[in-house]
């Protein structure tokens, strides 16, 4: 049996787990956490509050600072079979490429990674390597969240971090964040020809995304001059306006689910003070004023950090000897490595597979994606013997 052979015959194992991020992880989890331990790795589980989720964390040689991280996340998208041509769960190898819900996002990383703990075991000597594998990543990166308080909580603090997102084995030194709200307004129903006894919540969530809109001019002025994101600002993005419930009806209600990207970190700060300011210096105060009862709640669905470009990075510069690229790139998709980056960890982002096959019906990874990915690891074994 090559690496290959049975890197692809775990990852056909990963995928019968229907891991999607509504439903639990943990057979999935614990039988990772068995393979690392028969590599010599010691293997943590780390349940959510439900207990129905858990992150593993591994790690194989000395317990000291430092060290090199293998990352990725457990969970997958949903799957409904439409589309698909085989069942989504029954991984299926065709014309070189591994089709199956997780194939490319992201269990084919996982799978090379643990495939390969045994030879990379062999190289470790003074620095250890850790493996680490996360739930609900697809819904706001929760449990990545949750591991870098446990890693903090327990002084553990790799050097560098390698996370395996699918990235056609592309090197990745910078994305954008993601923060996404829902923020919603009660107000007074009435009667349509009587506004001024109302609160029309549609009418304060309009001037709310009214708002939204004007920040972004100052958002495009607060972009960096050398920024290589494509648009190079932080972006704002009302998904939806929905409320009411006829036309002659002053609205009660009303919901605006919004988004932005930013670029920098202190862009989400600017954008969530100065929405906090107009919501208590002008919407609330005009509701009250007809009903006290009224309300503006803005609940936070996820505020996942972006990856900020570094001049200095050790995990980029490891990754592009290891494959030979000559360059690095940034990428609009969000991952769980500015997590890790908070944490003072060099991340570099870089995996099979093109997101490209992400979250779509017959999602495949080709066998060669997986071929490199498996020289890179073996690159890094190499290495760490050095």
């Amino acid at each position: 049996m090559t690496k290959l052979s049975d890197t692809i015959e775990l990852l056909r194992e990963l995928v019968a787990y229907p891991t999607v991020s509504a439903d639990s992880n943990l057979a999935l989890i614990e039988n990772l956490a068995g393979w690392l331990e028969q590599a010599g790795a010691r293997a943590e589980i780390f349940h959510d509050e439900t207990g129905q989720k858990a992150n593993l964390f591994a790690t194989i040689g000395p317990d000291r600072p430092g060290g090199i991280l293998l990352s990725g996340h457990s969970d997958v998208v949903p799957a409904d079979g439409i589309g698909w041509t085989n069942d989504p769960f029954e991984m299926v190898e065709r014309d070189g490429k591994l089709y199956g819900r997780g194939t490319c996002d992201m269990k084919g990383f996982i799978a090379a990674a643990v495939a390969m703990a045994p030879v990379l075991a062999h190289g470790v000597k003074d620095r250890p390597l850790h493996f680490s594998f996360t739930y609900d990543e697809e819904v706001g990166c929760m449990g990545a969240q949750a591991l870098a308080d446990t890693l903090a909580a327990k002084g553990i603090r790799p050097a560098i971090a390698i996370i395996g997102e699918p990235t056609g084995m592309r090197v990745i030194e910078g994305h954008k964040g993601c923060c996404e709200y829902t923020t919603t307004f009660e107000g007074v129903a009435g009667h349509g020809s009587r506004p001024e006894l109302g609160v029309n919540a549609v009418e304060y969530a309009v001037r709310y995304v009214s708002r939204l809109m004007e920040l972004r001019r100052p958002l495009r002025a607060r972009a960096p001059k050398d920024s290589r994101f494509v648009p190079p600002w932080t972006t704002i993005n009302p998904g939806s306006v929905i409320g009411g419930v006829a036309h002659n009806v002053i609205a009660d209600w009303a919901t605006v689910q919004w988004e932005m990207r930013p670029v920098q970190t202190g862009d989400g700060a600017f954008v969530r003070e100065e929405m906090r300011r107009y919501v208590h210096e002008h919407l609330l105060p005009e509701m009250q004023a007809v009903s006290p009862e009224a309300r503006i709640v803005t609940e936070v669905i996820g505020e996942v950090e972006g990856l900020e470009p570094a001049d200095e990075n050790a995990a980029r510069d490891i990754v592009l000897e290891l494959t030979g690229a000559n360059a690095c790139e940034l990428v609009s998709f969000g991952t769980e490595a500015g997590i890790f980056q908070k944490l003072d960890i060099d991340v570099v982002v870089c995996g099979p597979g093109s997101i490209e096959q992400a979250h779509k019906p017959d999602e495949y990874l080709a066998l060669d994606q997986l071929d490199q990915c498996l020289a890179m690891l073996d690159g890094l074994g190499a290495r760490l013997a050095g």
